[in-house]
């Protein structure tokens, strides 16, 4: 039933070796949990197209950090997209911040114009009721 729906939301359905092969983008979207932590290692990485780039905007350690400055610093694979790191916020020493095949975000990456102005809409609209009953 899964390959039909894949084929269904026009996919196709690969194993993960082939999706790290295949990918020109690879973007991660999952929990962490003792299932995802180290998903993607070395092993994963070295798959990779050399053109090919990697998202993480869901969670750090699903990613083997060191693991993949080494296939960025070497240019196995383009470059990175990462808003989520082992450790947050990120040492002002740390290999992503000096790397250029990197796009390093503080843990924004969720954000969207539309996002914020409800956001801040809802807070001024907040405050202005605690003043109004205060």
């Amino acid at each position: 039933m899964i390959p039909e729906a894949a084929k269904a939301a026009g996919a196709i359905l690969v194993s993960k070796d082939q999706l790290f092969e295949r990918a020109d983008i690879l973007t991660i979207h999952l929990v962490l949990s003792s299932r995802t932590r180290g998903l993607v290692a070395a092993a994963e990485l070295e798959r990779m197209k050399p053109t090919a780039r990697l998202i993480n905007a869901s969670r750090g350690p699903i990613v083997d950090e060191q693991a993949l400055i080494s296939v960025l610093k070497n240019k196995r694979i383009a470059g990175a997209a990462i808003d989520v790191f082992d450790i947050e916020p990120l040492p002002p020493d740390h290999p992503f911040r000096m790397l250029e095949n990197v796009l390093a975000t503080p843990h924004i990456g969720y954000v969207s114009d539309g996002l914020y102005k409800t956001f801040y809409e809802d807070t001024v609209s907040n405050i202005r009721k605690w003043l109004d009953t205060h």
